[in-house]
């Protein structure tokens, strides 16, 4: 049982479309933009490849930072996987609403450590940025910050594996300077 959030986002979704490819027994597809992840939900079940695997998709609408829904998510699908690609990623926008940055990346991701642990998540992976080295903005320090917990996390707690990826300018996506 695969998770992973921030799935409409152009790496959350790449991800997504990486993960079905596995035919994981159930995958579900997180993100608080409700029209990116319909768009997502529409692409997939239109993707002759994806058809046979549409029971095990779920596309669900919801906020990384609410400890409320995020419990309730984990306690019904039980995610043995999570693909942690939610947060806010655009560094102007981030200097103007340091609250939010620090809400979803900072916040949101402890709160899906922390229910990882809780729930007995094998792997988590979150998706980081190179703006996390030496950061001269916002964005980038609150993505370091999320690598510190997971970093920390890691250390304290032998039965889920915590890693971070750091991703550069990724080629098409939302956002790339190419």
């Amino acid at each position: 049982v695969v998770l992973v959030t921030g799935a409409a986002g152009s790496i959350g979704s790449e991800i997504a479309r990486q993960v079905v490819a596995f035919c994981p027994k159930q995958i579900i597809l997180l993100d608080m933009a409700e029209s990116a992840l319909y768009d997502l939900q529409f692409d997939m079940r239109n993707e002759p490849k994806f058809r046979d695997l549409i029971p095990n998709m779920h596309f669900i609408v919801a906020s990384v930072k609410d400890p409320l829904r995020m419990e309730e998510i984990f306690k019904k699908f039980r995610p043995e996987v999570i693909f942690h690609a939610a947060a806010y990623k655009h560094v102007p926008f981030m200097e103007d609403f340091p609250y939010e940055a620090v809400a979803v990346n900072v916040f949101g991701s402890k709160l899906l450590a922390d229910l990882a642990v809780k729930y007995g998540v094998g792997k988590f992976v979150m998706i980081s940025t190179d703006k996390a080295v030496n950061p001269t903005n916002i964005m980038g320090a609150t993505k370091r910050i999320c690598e510190m917990i997971i970093q920390m996390m890691d250390r304290e707690t032998p039965n889920t594996s915590f890693v971070a990826v750091r991703f550069g300018n990724v080629l098409g996506s939302n956002g790339s300077v190419v």
